[in-house]
């Protein structure tokens, strides 16, 4: 039997895990943290990242853990609305939907539990490559155990380890930013429609919405050109001061409940190369991505997909190392057109909010002629996003 070790067990790992495992591929899984609840989690998933999960049949799996779906979209500045869209943008589509990332992860790992080719090792770092006549062999993880592997795989997200080790480069292809993350109470405006809220007033931009389990969640765009130190501002006052009426009142009210925001910094990037003989690079390992329209949890799916599509059939054909790494390359090549449209996309999104905040007088001109301009500025943002939503072109998995 086939042994495979996977470093990092967030969507990209755990999915693949399990595909592996029910398919007779022993998997070890290797989780340097204690547990799933750490600050920040992605939660949005698209109809691409929905279809993924339900070709791998574990759609089932989010009826028995906190989601929400999306009821629409509103996109408000300075605090005047300029469109809504409501989900599902398609006849017949799957809305937009918020999962507690945590119990997901949770999930997969008890269901792949249940098969003996599997073990979970948790709360130990991997430290280190093991090496044969220069094909990677295995892992030395953080208590110094040894595990060999026939393949490793490198899951372990956007400052991976793995990577570091194989010593591929990552190359950054747009400016790294950081996003202030805040937690806060629900707000009674919210109670019957979740509603996903791009605000920007002024040069201030943010994202509001309804998480899985119920929070509010905001994330706040840091300006680069800022030279104010983020852990000095009055957070109240200054989201009171950006917020529309309805928003800026449920602060006031739970005043004594904001907290100091996490700072998430962004990287996006691609490495050139995702494999070396005996070592491939997944999801945001490979290829980091811009939280703009939660995009990394769905682009990890769809890479997991094609993965399991090229790795399943020569893992267990046993017919030997080569076989393995001449895979490797072409998993690459499916999935990298994606990642560069994807990213390209993510790019021109936040290339519109970053001129609209620069500019008081085209902010002026759109709210003045936004009678005349809605349905124009609804229809192109639409047209931007049917690839975020559904990716680039369709993948099915065929194993």
């Amino acid at each position: 039997m086939s042994q495979v070790v996977i470093v990092g067990a967030g969507p990209t790992g755990a999915t693949l895990a399990l595909l592996f495992v029910k398919r007779g591929i022993a998997v070890k899984l290797i989780e340097a943290s204690r547990n799933f609840r750490r600050v920040f989690r992605g939660e949005g998933l698209m109809p691409s990242g929905l279809d993924a999960l339900e070709q791998m049949g574990l759609l089932p799996m989010l009826e028995r853990i906190p989601h929400r779906a999306l009821d629409a979209w509103e996109f408000l500045l300075d605090n005047h609305l300029l469109f809504r869209v409501d989900e599902p943008f398609e006849i017949g589509g799957k809305p937009t939907t918020l999962v507690s990332q945590p119990d997901l992860l949770e999930a997969l790992i008890a269901e792949a539990s249940t098969y003996s080719n599997f073990e979970f090792i948790q709360s130990v770092s991997v430290q280190d490559l093991l090496w044969v006549e220069q094909r990677v062999a295995g892992v030395k993880l953080g208590d110094e155990r040894c595990i060999d592997a026939d393949l490793v795989i490198g899951a372990d997200g956007r400052n991976s380890i793995v990577r570091q080790r194989a010593n591929l480069p990552l190359k950054h292809y747009s400016k790294t930013f950081d996003v202030l993350w805040f937690k806060l109470p629900n707000s009674p405006d919210l109670k019957f429609e979740n509603i996903f809220y791009s605000i920007l007033h002024g040069d201030h931009a943010f994202g509001l919405f309804q998480g899985a389990e119920g929070h509010l969640q905001l994330g706040w765009s840091l300006h680069e050109s800022s030279s104010t130190d983020w852990k000095q501002i009055d957070w109240l006052s200054m989201l009171v001061s950006v917020s529309p009426p309805w928003f800026a009142e449920h602060l006031q009210q739970n005043a004594q409940t904001i907290e100091r925001p996490v700072l998430l910094s962004v990287v996006v990037g691609r490495c050139p190369r995702w494999s070396i003989p005996g070592l491939m690079l997944l999801g945001d390992a490979a290829h980091p991505m811009s939280p703009i329209r939660a995009q990394g949890i769905n682009m990890a799916l769809r890479d997991v997909i094609v993965t399991a599509n090229h790795l399943i059939p020569v893992l267990l054909s046993k017919s030997g190392h080569r076989n393995i790494d001449a895979i490797l390359p072409q998993i690459q090549t499916q999935r990298e057109p994606e990642i560069v449209r994807v990213q390209q996309l993510q790019s021109q999104e936040a290339a519109q909010a970053q001129l609209l905040g620069k500019s008081a007088l085209l902010r002026w001109v759109i709210s003045k002629l936004n009678p005349l301009l809605h349905q124009r500025l609804r229809q192109s943002w639409l047209k931007r996003q049917i690839q975020l939503r559904q990716g680039i072109k369709p993948i099915q998995l065929t194993v």
